[in-house]
């Protein structure tokens, strides 16, 4: 039984921790929010960053899950490289992305944890804020949810399953996506958001407010160790204010009244403060660093403006670029600009998340920082382009292509800078079957577009060559 599968169509309800960011400004009712540029600094409540690790994989933030007498007979046992060690008690025994709670009614469950989305593989090594780009979400796996309901044991595991199972039948019609690796955390919060009253946060099974579209828009999951240099989340900057109070959207999924989140945000700043302490992983291959060197005064003279520069006394400006501007696939940044959502951002300024944080999407997207971009692919908000070459030179890109979906060294391209891939004649329209159209990525899709930051087209060979030696050393 696909159990862990189950679990990873939940965690996306963690919508705040897709694109994280830190250091920002004064009380939120007193900060201007620019839509275009600089998005200012605001300052953060402080936290304890090795608190913030022990509760980022031990808390339950998320409250509700599958009984632990029914995971034991439908989930098979972990492979060795998914356990953490130093997780105590039962959590010593669960995979990263599961953490065990017990309730207060005393029923004993299984929940998710915001790895599922946010930690991904290497070479079979675990690498904790890497943004999972292998999640399936294609699939409506309701049925096998309903499933599990035969194993639970008593009157009250049933309640609890039966709680779970309802909140993930009606967000599954806003997050089934079309291609592997795409991620459809927005529509998942705003379907939560649309079953929740603002005020008391209390569920209701039918919608206060219209739902937003069924239709995914495609967002790559963006690595935490970009928090240390960001100020503000998302990729269009819609998160700002206190992020940790943001980031606990985190609890939309299974928190039914203000004190459970309360409680959560006892810790969040400390969440907050490790995700701010991680640090990249080390391009694993050889570098050659004259040509390195040769990229870095490529790079500062072209790239710097947006992306900021690198080493002892390192700069990011946190800048927003206009849709026009930037190019790229315009409809996550105009579905939050253009009204039509409107109604969640009323929604959260009601909340007792509003009361810190402020929603204020851009009509455009923040340039991120680069550090570790060497292992953050696919590119672009969308994960539209495989490689940083093809990212550097559009005439690279591929309009349809597949790709392993492996995370070993040998399906990494150490010239290219990404993941290995296959480019195709045609789009999902000619593939054989689901199986095989799901692994398919196809630009020609709306939301899924690979056109735009066209800026590295102006670079020589010789210096995009460079430039990718560079990057490496970030």
């Amino acid at each position: 039984m696909p159990y862990a599968n189950i679990f990873t169509l939940v965690i996306t309800a963690i919508l705040a921790f897709v694109l994280t960011a830190c250091d920002s400004s004064e009380q939120a009712d007193t900060v201007s929010y620019s839509p275009i540029g600089p998005v200012p600094r605001v300052p953060q409540r402080p936290g304890d960053p090795v608190k913030g690790y022990e509760a980022l994989l031990n808390a339950p933030y998320i409250t509700c899950g599958i009984p632990y007498s029914a995971y034991k007979q439908t989930a098979p046992p972990p492979e060795p490289e998914t356990l953490i060690p130093g997780r105590p008690g039962r959590n010593a025994e669960l995979p990263y992305n599961l953490t065990a709670y017990t309730t207060p009614k005393g029923v004993e469950l299984v929940v998710n944890n915001c790895l599922s989305c946010h930690a991904g593989f290497f070479d079979g090594k675990l690498v904790i804020g890497l943004g999972n780009e292998n999640l399936d979400f294609t699939e409506d796996r309701t049925a096998v949810a309903e499933s599990i309901g035969a194993y639970v044991e008593n009157e009250a595991e049933a309640a609890e399953w039966r709680r779970w199972a309802d909140r993930l039948r009606t967000i599954t019609p806003y997050m089934k996506a079309d291609t592997i690796g795409v991620n459809p955390a927005i529509n998942i919060t705003f379907a939560l958001i649309a079953h929740r009253d603002p005020e008391t946060l209390a569920w209701s099974p039918e919608p206060l407010i219209e739902p937003p579209p069924k239709t995914v828009a495609p967002v790559s999951v963006p690595p935490w160790w970009r928090v240390a240099k960001k100020n503000a989340l998302f990729y269009n900057t819609e998160g700002r204010g206190d992020l940790a109070r943001g980031m606990m959207a985190a609890a939309l999924f299974c928190a039914d009244d203000v004190d459970t989140v309360r409680k959560i945000d006892t810790y969040a700043p400390d969440i907050l403060a490790y995700l701010a302490s991680i640090k990249p992983p080390a391009w694993p291959f050889g570098v050659d660093h004259e040509l390195a060197e040769q990229g870095r005064t490529v790079f500062e003279r072209t790239c710097s403006g947006c992306h900021g520069t690198y080493g002892e006394q390192p700069s990011y400006p946190n800048l927003v670029v206009g849709l026009d501007e930037i190019g790229t696939d315009p409809v996550v940044a105009q579905y939050r600009t253009n009204g039509a959502s409107d109604q969640f951002t009323q929604w959260f300024e009601r909340s007792y998340y509003g009361e810190l944080a402020v929603d204020a999407p851009a009509p455009g997207y923040i340039a991120p920082p680069l550090d570790g971009i060497w292992i953050t692919a696919p590119y672009l908000h969308n994960g539209s382009v495989p490689t940083i070459e093809a990212l550097l030179d559009s005439s690279k890109r591929p309009k349809y292509w597949t790709r392993s979906y492996g995370s070993s060294a040998a399906d990494y391209d150490p010239v290219a800078l990404g993941w290995r891939y296959t480019e195709l004649a045609e789009g999902k329209g000619g593939a054989k079957d689901a199986r095989e159209r799901k692994k398919i990525y196809d630009t020609t899709l709306p939301g899924h577009s690979n056109a735009g930051h066209v800026f590295g087209d102006s670079l020589s060979p010789d210096e995009r060559k460079a430039v990718l030696e560079y990057l490496k050393t970030l």
